[in-house]
C-alpha cells in the first residue's frame, strides 16, 4: 500500500488544524503556509474532508475551518477513505477464470486478507488526537534543543 500525496497532505493539514483550532477556526492559507502546501491544493483536499464530515467550514472574509467532531473520534482510516477511497488491497481475482481456483483462494486468505486486517488494525486504531499528541511531544523536544 502506498499513501498518496493527497492523503499525506490531508493528514498533515488536519494535525495542523487540530493543534491550531483550540481557540477558533483556522484559515487554509495559514495551514498552507506553515506546512509548505499549495493553498489551491488544500482547497481540493478540504472539499473532500468537508464532504466526508471531518471538517466544517466557516464562511466569510474571516472564515476558516474547524474539526467537525473531536480529534479522538477521527481515525486515519476515515481520513484516507475520504481522500482516496478504500485503502484495502484489492481481492484476488481469478477464482472463476483459472484452472486452479484453489491458488487464488490461498493467496486471498493467506496474504491479501491478512494485509487488510493489519491495515485495519493500524489505521482504525490511530486517531487524529494520537497524531496531534505525538506531534506536540516531538515539537516540544525540538523547541527545547539548542543549536550552536
Amino acid at each position: 500500500m502506498k499513501i498518496s500525496k493527497k492523503s499525506r497532505y490531508g493528514i498533515t493539514a488536519l494535525i495542523d488544524l487540530s493543534v491550531n483550532s483550540k481557540s477558533g477556526h483556522v484559515s487554509l492559507s495559514s495551514i498552507a503556509e506553515r506546512n509548505g502546501i499549495s493553498t489551491q491544493y488544500l482547497e481540493q483536499v478540504f472539499a473532500s474532508l468537508r464532504r466526508a464530515g471531518i471538517v466544517k467550514s466557516i464562511k466569510g472574509a474571516q472564515g476558516g475551518y474547524l474539526l467537525n467532531k473531536p480529534a479522538d473520534k477521527i481515525t486515519v482510516a476515515e481520513i484516507i477513505e475520504a481522500l482516496d477511497g478504500t485503502y484495502h488491497v484489492e481481492e484476488e481475482q481469478g477464482t472463476e477464470n483459472t484452472e486452479n481456483p484453489a491458488i487464488a483462494i490461498v493467496i486471498q486468505s493467506n496474504v491479501i486478507d491478512k494485509i487488510n486486517e493489519s491495515l485495519d488494525h493500524v489505521l482504525l486504531n490511530v486517531s487524529l488526537e494520537d497524531l496531534e499528541n505525538d506531534y506536540r511531544s516531538n515539537n516540544e523536544f525540538n523547541e527545547q534543543m539548542y543549536y550552536i
